[in-house]
């Protein structure tokens, strides 16, 4: 049940807002740690640089069955999914205590691929809970928090788990983190929720992935306030994989400094992403949805021009600009999801949306590695440039037809 006459600009009054927020602080913070330490840890027990890049995709691979796995959502109460996972995370996590030898790594890939397949499901429970106890008015609001939320943990929390296995050991990050995800279990616990009884799952002819992303897709496109949205922030994380992948040559060929130096173009990124989730809401309550996004879309195409120039200060520039940009058709699109989408199939809708949004990313990413040895770089992100601005004005026409109707 929605929560009434609260004033637009309150999330932080908002006891449910403001724990789940505490939550994602905490969670956030273990689980950026232990992002970073798990890719460190493989390198020094195996010596493998292309194991350790597997750590990501171990954690980002189960974002492919995201319908699927959302689904889960939409079957049980999802208050008390969330303080099981985050439990079930925090004794899953005690396991990496075992992890001393490389022929051991294979738990530390088997703990991570849970670890992501957990993720997907919490943060579509997630999605469907907060759209049914925060007042629309506030949604916006709360997901520009919840990115300021995200992406302070991501410019803090690393280092600390680099320092804490640099002079403990993997299994010390993997007790912070299990002690992070118990904390967040106790503070979902606390949120005042009265569900409503669940809705038997809804039937679907085939069962199974195929039927589940098909069901999420023709809700997706069914919803003219959704869609495009989300096919919107498809594009531009695909051009952000695309960014992603050429960085380091951008920092090497184009500024002539070490590869370190992506960690402090890393750190601007970020502080962008604060900056704008602080500012989300209340741009939201003065700019439509897809007017928020259409303007972060072209930052970031602008950004990703001003990248292919050999200037330190150009690049900064950009990676602030990336960083305040980028979020902003991620904020727009998920907001729309929670507050067009039925609750009781928000659950499989909203996975099927990040599956969506996301899977580009990874594509970019592997496509643009190979790119970046054949074709000029500068050439790459002035193409990106143009192809997001054309995103951006596709998006922002879209908003003024639809107006004139």
């Amino acid at each position: 049940m929605r929560r009434k006459g609260k004033r637009a600009g309150g999330v932080l009054r908002d006891r449910n807002a403001g724990l789940y927020l505490a939550g994602v602080v905490v969670s956030g913070f273990g689980t950026s740690a232990m992002w970073l330490t798990a890719g460190i840890w493989v390198k020094s027990l195996t010596g493998s640089d292309s194991l350790a890049a597997l750590t990501v995709f171990a954690m980002w691979a189960p974002t492919l069955v995201g319908p699927v796995l959302g689904g889960i959502a939409d079957r049980v109460r999802r208050r008390p999914l969330l303080i099981v996972c985050n439990l079930g995370m925090a004794l899953l996590l005690t396991a990496l205590l075992a992890v001393g030898s490389a022929d051991r790594i294979w738990i530390l890939f088997a703990v991570l691929f849970v670890y992501g397949m957990t993720g997907v499901v919490m943060d579509a429970a997630e999605t469907a809970l907060i759209a049914g106890v925060v007042d629309q008015r506030l949604l916006g609001g709360f997901n520009g928090l919840r990115t300021t939320a995200n992406e302070g943990m991501k410019l803090l929390a690393p280092l600390a788990g680099a320092a804490l296995y640099a002079r403990f050991g993997g299994g010390t990050v993997a007790l912070l983190d299990a002690a992070t995800f118990a904390l967040a279990a106790g503070l979902f616990a606390r949120m005042r929720v009265r569900e409503s009884p669940v809705s038997p799952p809804v039937p679907s002819r085939g069962g199974g992935r195929r039927s589940a992303t098909a069901e999420g897709i023709r809700r997706l496109r069914d919803t003219p306030a959704v869609g495009p949205l989300v096919l919107a922030a498809a594009v531009t994380m695909l051009l952000a994989g695309l960014n992603g992948a050429v960085i380091y040559a951008v920092v090497d060929e184009g500024l002539g400094r070490s590869p370190a130096y992506v960690g402090v173009l890393y750190a601007v990124q970020g502080a962008g992403s604060v900056l704008i989730g602080l500012l989300a809401g209340p741009l939201l309550r003065r700019l439509p949805e897809r007017v928020f996004a259409a303007a972060g879309i072209a930052v970031f195409a602008v950004s990703l021009g001003l990248r292919a120039l050999p200037h330190d200060a150009a690049v900064l520039a950009s990676a602030a600009g990336v960083g305040a940009g980028l979020p902003c058709v991620l904020i727009a699109a998920m907001t729309a999801v929670q507050r067009e989408v039925p609750g009781a199939v928000l659950g499989r809708v909203s996975a099927t949306a990040t599956t969506l949004i996301y899977a580009p990313n990874a594509v970019a990413l592997a496509l643009g590695a190979g790119l970046v040895a054949v074709v000029d770089v500068g050439a790459l992100l002035l193409a990106a440039c143009v192809v997001g601005l054309a995103t951006a004005w596709a998006v922002v026409r879209r908003q003024v037809v639809g107006a004139a109707h």
